[in-house]
């Protein structure tokens, strides 16, 4: 490949133009991947859908360091859809630690659920079932479908759309939100087989992980860095809206954290007054907490007490 239509402002790539470009993409980074793959516990034949579905749960904004040691006391205490159902979702939230954003957690609890009622305790295997499932997105159902089952869908996260940007479309960074053109872009790329697509599904995640990462894309280790068009337009620097940052010390996420933290650790109702010690600005703290309560990750009890939720009809 010697330029793209993005790159060089020719007219845009037909449909044949970008599966043309992905047949010549797929043997290099399936090979690649072949090689290079991490051994994660969520890609072994024995974690089946419902460990890969804990897992992208997991992952979501949040590194595999910081997963593998909640994802694996995650999947010994709970191993099946139906023992994470049985519990109260505050235990979820517990269990979730600081692995962040923890409505994650009771979204997790709530499909587990959804899955014991509607499915008979087994992570359903039809793209459709499993989108609808309660905090199953578009994402999330597609990477099931495709880890667990092999099946063939274009599985777009923050890793594969920047692959995609650079290696294809020539821009340093895919835009802040998924468009859709990059989601028609995504299909075209996918190999037909659908084997092969599910294992380039997991390759060019994986690529965007370990070597085009977002700070320091390592391209001499890239096998497709010949063909990258944003290489063969020489690195040109991110010319669209300012990429977000994310910040955490004095934010609400961090106050929520800090109180979340006191209640995952006690054992039964805790009392405002410790609560109000965790944080010194009263306003940002009521605020925090009072999120926290219309979120459903913390219960209000009668005497100013607070505790993880139990869920509906518990006392």
């Amino acid at each position: 490949m010697t330029s793209t239509p993005a790159a060089t402002g020719a007219a845009p790539a037909t449909a044949a133009d970008e599966a043309a470009e992905g047949a010549r993409l797929h043997g290099p980074v399936t090979d690649w991947f072949d090689e290079h793959a991490r051994d994660l516990p969520w890609r072994r034949p024995e974690a089946g859908a419902w460990g890969v579905m804990v897992s992208e749960f997991m992952l979501q904004q949040t590194p595999v360091s910081r997963v593998l040691p909640v994802y694996e006391q995650w999947l010994a205490r709970w191993p099946r859809p139906a023992d994470l159902a049985a519990e109260p979702p505050g235990e979820a939230v517990r269990a979730w630690g600081r692995l962040g954003y923890p409505r994650r957690a009771l979204r997790l609890h709530a499909a587990a659920s959804a899955i014991q009622e509607r499915h008979g305790g087994d992570v359903p295997r039809e793209h459709a079932q499993l989108l609808a499932l309660p905090g199953v997105g578009e994402y999330t159902a597609a990477a099931v479908a495709s880890f667990a089952y092999g099946q063939r869908h274009a599985v777009l996260d923050t890793n594969v759309r920047r692959v995609f940007a650079r290696a294809v479309t020539g821009r340093q960074y895919p835009p802040n939100a998924t468009t859709a053109a990059e989601r028609k872009l995504a299909r075209a790329l996918l190999p037909e087989d659908e084997p092969l697509a599910a294992k380039w599904a997991a390759a060019t995640m994986e690529l965007g992980a370990l070597v085009c990462t977002a700070r320091g894309p390592e391209c001499v280790r890239c096998p497709i860095s010949s063909q990258c068009a944003w290489r063969l337009a020489g690195s040109p620097a991110h010319d669209g809206p300012p990429r977000r940052g994310q910040t955490y010390a004095g934010t609400d996420r961090q106050v929520r954290g800090k109180l979340l933290a006191v209640l995952r650790e006690a054992v039964g109702p805790v009392p405002q007054a410790v609560l109000d010690a965790v944080w010194d600005e009263p306003v940002q703290r009521a605020r925090a907490l009072d999120g926290l309560v219309a979120d459903g990750l913390v219960e209000p009890l009668a005497g100013g007490l607070y505790r993880l939720p139990l869920g509906p009809g518990a006392s």
